[in-house]
C-alpha cells in the first residue's frame, strides 16, 4: 500500500504544485476546504490518510478517534492551538509544525505596526484629507507624537519572532523591557538582555508587542487589569494570536484613553464579525492576519511541507515535533 496525504483546508489559490510534486513521488493526494465543516465530514475526508496537513480545521479528540491510519499531522503554520495535542499524543501520532517559515515577515510587520502607531500614520491620512478640504493645516487629531528613540519597547515573548524584533530594533536607540519566563540564561546572555516580569512591561513600556504562543496561561494576557497598568501614551501591537487579547477590554481602553492606541493583526474569529468592537475606533489600526505573508514565505511553507512528507517516507522524524514522545 502506498502513502496517502490529505489536506483538510488551505489558503493558497490552489494546490496543483503540491499535487504534481506528490505525484512524482507516487503519493496519493487529496485536498479539501473543511474549515467550518462538522467533525464527521473531517473524519470522512481524512480517515484513511497516512499524513494529514491542516491549516485551521479543528483537530479534536472526536476527529482523532475517527481515524484509521494517520501517522503524522502537519500543521500548516507556526501555531497549533486548533489541534488537540493530548489526543494526538494518546493516539501515538506526531504533530509537526513549521515555526520558521515567516519569522522575518512577522517581525517586520510587528515593527511596521509599532512605528505606524508611534507616528500616528492612520490618523495622519484623515488629517491630510480634512486639511486639504479646508485649505489649512490642522494637526490636532495626531497630537501628541513622540520620538521612538529613547522610548521603552516591551517585548512579551522572546522566541524566534520576538528576538528578531529585538535584534532589528536595537539600532533605533530604544530601551527594552523583555518578558519571557521560559528564556534560558544562556539565550539571555547571547542576546545581551535580562528578562523582567510581565507587570514591569505593562507598567513601564511605551510600546508593547506580543510574541508568545497561545496557551491557557497566555489567553487574555491583555485584559482590563493589564491595560490599566499601561501608560496613557502607550501603544499595543498583537501579531501572535487573537485570544491573547480581551478585545472588548481593549476597545474600552481605547475609547476611554487608558492607552493611546493599538494595532491588531489577529482575531478571536477570523475574519472578525461585523460587530467586532475595534471597528470604527480611530486609534485602532487593524490588518487582516497578514503578518506572516510575503511571496517568499508563502512559497517556503509549501516547500517545507513537501520536505516533511519526504522525511516521513524516508523514516525520518519531523524537523519540529510538538509531541516528540510519539517518535520513540
Amino acid at each position: 500500500m502506498g502513502v496517502k496525504c490529505v489536506v483538510t483546508d488551505y489558503i493558497e489559490p490552489d494546490l496543483e504544485w503540491e499535487a504534481a510534486e506528490l505525484a512524482k513521488r507516487g503519493i496519493a493526494f487529496g485536498c479539501h476546504q473543511l474549515k467550518f465543516a462538522p467533525a464527521a465530514r473531517v473524519i470522512e475526508a481524512t480517515r484513511d490518510a497516512d499524513i494529514v496537513v491542516v491549516n485551521m480545521v479543528k483537530i479534536t479528540p472526536e476527529v482523532v478517534a475517527g481515524w484509521e491510519k494517520p501517522r503524522l499531522v502537519i500543521r500548516h503554520g507556526v501555531g497549533y492551538d486548533n489541534v488537540d495535542v493530548p489526543a494526538l499524543t494518546q493516539a501515538g501520532i506526531p504533530l509537526c509544525y513549521i515555526p520558521d517559515y515567516c519569522t522575518e515577515e512577522v517581525a517586520e510587520h510587528a515593527i511596521a505596526l509599532l512605528f505606524a502607531g508611534a507616528r500616528r500614520l492612520a490618523e495622519s491620512r484623515k488629517v491630510l484629507e480634512e486639511s486639504s478640504a479646508r485649505g489649512q493645516w490642522d494637526f490636532t487629531a495626531v497630537i501628541p507624537v513622540f520620538r521612538i528613540a529613547g522610548k521603552k519597547i516591551g517585548i512579551i515573548g522572546c522566541g524566534r519572532i520576538g528576538s528578531r524584533v529585538y535584534e532589528k530594533l536595537r539600532s533605533f536607540g530604544c530601551d527594552f523591557l523583555i518578558c519571557d519566563p521560559y528564556l534560558s540564561e544562556e539565550r539571555q546572555r547571547e542576546l545581551g538582555i535580562t528578562v523582567v516580569d510581565q507587570e514591569t512591561v505593562f507598567r513601564n513600556a511605551d510600546l508593547i508587542t506580543i510574541h508568545t504562543p497561545l496557551t491557557e496561561e497566555t489567553r487574555h494576557l491583555v485584559n482590563a487589569k493589564t491595560l490599566a497598568l499601561m501608560k496613557p501614551t502607550a501603544y499595543l501591537v498583537n501579531t501572535s494570536r487573537g485570544p491573547m487579547v480581551d478585545h472588548q477590554a481593549l476597545a474600552e481602553a481605547l475609547r476611554n484613553g487608558t492607552i493611546a492606541g493599538a494595532a491588531i493583526d489577529v482575531f478571536d474569529r477570523e475574519p472578525p464579525e461585523p460587530d467586532y468592537p475595534l471597528f470604527g475606533l480611530p486609534n485602532a489600526l487593524l490588518t487582516p492576519h497578514l503578518a506572516w505573508y510575503s511571496e517568499d514565505a508563502a512559497w517556503r511553507i509549501r516547500e517545507i511541507i513537501i520536505e516533511e512528507v519526504d522525511r516521513f517516507v524516508a523514516g525520518l522524524p519531523p524537523r519540529y515535533c510538538v509531541n516528540p514522545q510519539t517518535l520513540a
